[in-house]
Order: structure tokens, then sequence, then C-alpha cells
């Protein structure tokens, strides 16, 4: 498994600069189930910085709590770019958040096909006034907590990019 410290030391720093520069930030969450959110409430100091979180399983949930088009999800699938950046897109519009960050993959050990294998993950990431950033990251066939764990890293250290 991920270190631990070293997801709760990543998760204080973008508590710490999003707190300096006055933000604050919504996730909206598929594979990582909450993960993220669960992170940075963990500690002190979180409610100055996270507004909401959308733990968005299904993909009625992206539709209903994120606006994600339904024709957008048969078309590309909810393990997407499309879908991802839209769900970053549907945080930031269903929240007063400023930035957000959206997580969307096949953590398996299933679900994974030869086009969609097991440990891809899309990321997400909006910022109010900015276009909205993609990340696809191929994690492998690690184990389902491993691929959650990397993708909570890389929602991470997204979000301190989009601070730049």
């Amino acid at each position: 498994m991920t270190d631990t410290s070293s997801l709760l030391a990543q998760a204080e720093a973008v508590l710490r600069r999003y707190t300096e520069a006055g933000l604050t930030l919504a996730t909206a969450e598929s594979c990582t189930g909450g993960l993220i959110a669960a992170l940075l409430t963990e500690l002190s100091g979180a409610s100055a910085v996270v507004e909401r979180g959308f733990v968005t399983y299904s993909n009625d949930a992206k539709t209903e709590l994120l606006g994600v088009p339904a024709d957008m999800i048969a078309a590309h699938g909810a393990v997407s770019r499309e879908v991802a950046m839209a769900m970053a897109e549907g945080a930031l519009a269903a929240s007063r958040a400023d930035a957000a960050v959206s997580v969307t993959g096949i953590a398996g050990p299933g679900g994974g096909s030869q086009a969609k294998p097991v440990g891809l993950v899309h990321f997400g990431f909006a910022r109010k006034g900015r276009p909205v950033r993609h990340v696809e990251r191929r994690f492998g066939a690690l184990g389902r907590g491993e691929i959650r764990q990397a993708a909570v890293a890389q929602a991470l250290e997204g979000l301190l990019h989009l601070i730049d």
C-alpha cells in the first residue's frame, strides 16, 4: 500500500496552499469513493478549504449531481477524458468552490478491457475562469487499494498545480 503519511503530507500541502491563496475546492469522485475528501478532512483547517465533495459512483449520480450528459457517458464511457472533464466542471457549477478535482477510473480487479484496462484513471482539474485540464494515468493492475491510493496522490498533485 501507498505510505499514508506521504498522502497526509500532500494533503497538508494542498490545504496550506489553498488557505494561503484564499481558495476553496470541491471533489467529484468515482473510483476513489470519497477518499480524497476524507483525506483532506482528516486534517485540521480543512473547513477553510474543502467546500464539498461528491461521490458519484454510478452513472446516474454523475448525471444527476454533476450534470454530466447521459449521452456523453453512453458515447465515451464513464471512464473517459470527456467524462472526467465534465465531472470537474459540474463540481464547480454545483458548488461554491473555486477549484475542483474529478476522478473516474477502473480500480479492478475486474471491469477492465483491452481498451480500458484495470488501473486506467482519468482526472479533471477545474478552476473558475480557466480551461479544464485533463490527466490520464495507467497505474497498471496494482490491486484495487493501490490504484485508489495512487489516484488520490495524483489528484492531490493536480490540485497543487491549479494554484500556479
